[in-house]
């Protein structure tokens, strides 16, 4: 066992004598840490907290109580193959979140800095979460997932298997999602695989100025309102945005293997969200 002399352990907890533990680490009453782990420096583990075999915290995470990450994948095909947990510095894993390590011998699940799983969110096998992601409440995602940065998943929204999220989207509470959602974008809970329009709010936050949030403003359009076949609306895409923001869609969208969601029906809810 290697513990830095600055760590804090309480009694109780129970520590494999192959985890390394970094300085100012604190693990609380009853956690547990498995072989083969690491916690960066600064991490906190609070009472009940599990961090099972083969888990990389990096530094100033927090894993609250009950929280259990390495947990082996629910799927079918698993055998017992050495898989890991790599998480970025300074994530929060909420209380009674779970994330399971990869399905495949050597695979790995990643998510990555300034992460926020609020309780009883869901990470499965393999899934792949970019930086500063926000699970909400009973968010839970599939495995092989891929969620872009700074996107935000609501309360007791449900993410299939090999789904993408684009980066900054925003997937609204108790949506249910089965195909792509490209970046910037918000979904309509209210109906199965639509997306609503442009998720301002979280573009302005982001820093993306008055232009830029135009031309995702028109791009939106282009690809949801004018009628075209997904391949001619990424004709228009590459033609009239050669850069800024929009380019991000067009290698999103053509590699997508599920299809990307389509706009949710006109008067089907309340306001689209695409106007600024």
């Amino acid at each position: 066992m290697s513990i830095h002399p600055a760590a804090i352990v309480h009694p109780t907890a129970v520590v494999d004598p192959r985890a390394e533990i970094g300085p100012g680490v604190r693990i609380g009453p009853y956690a547990v840490v498995g072989a083969d782990t690491v916690l960066g420096s600064g991490c906190v583990l609070g009472p009940h907290a599990v961090v099972l075999d083969h888990v990389r915290l990096g530094d100033g995470c927090e894993v609250h109580a009950h929280a259990v990450l390495g947990g082996t994948p629910q799927d079918m095909k698993f055998r017992g193959a050495e898989s890991r947990v790599e998480v970025g510095p300074g994530c929060v894993f909420r209380e009674g979140v779970t994330v399971h390590r990869g399905t495949r011998e050597g695979s790995a699940t990643v998510i990555g800095a300034g992460c926020y799983l609020m309780a009883n969110s869901h990470v499965g096998h393999n899934t792949r979460l970019g930086e500063r992601v926000i699970l909400a409440n009973g968010a839970l995602l599939a495995g092989d997932v891929e969620v872009g940065d700074r996107a935000f998943i609501s309360g007791n929204a449900i993410v299939h298997q090999f789904v993408r999220i684009g980066a900054l989207a925003m997937i609204a509470g108790g949506s249910g999602i089965g195909m792509d959602v490209p970046p910037y974008l918000t979904t309509a809970g209210v109906e199965r695989n639509r997306v609503a329009g442009v998720n301002v709010l979280g573009l302005r936050r982001a820093g993306f100025t008055a232009e830029e949030r135009r031309q995702v403003h028109l791009a939106f359009r282009i690809l949801y309102r004018e009628g075209l076949t997904v391949s001619n609306a990424l004709e228009r895409l590459r033609a009239e945005f050669s850069g800024g923001p929009v380019a991000a869609w067009i290698p999103f969208i053509e590699s997508s293997r599920r299809g990307i969601c389509p706009a949710r029906r006109r008067g089907a809810g309340p306001g689209e969200g695409d106007g600024d």
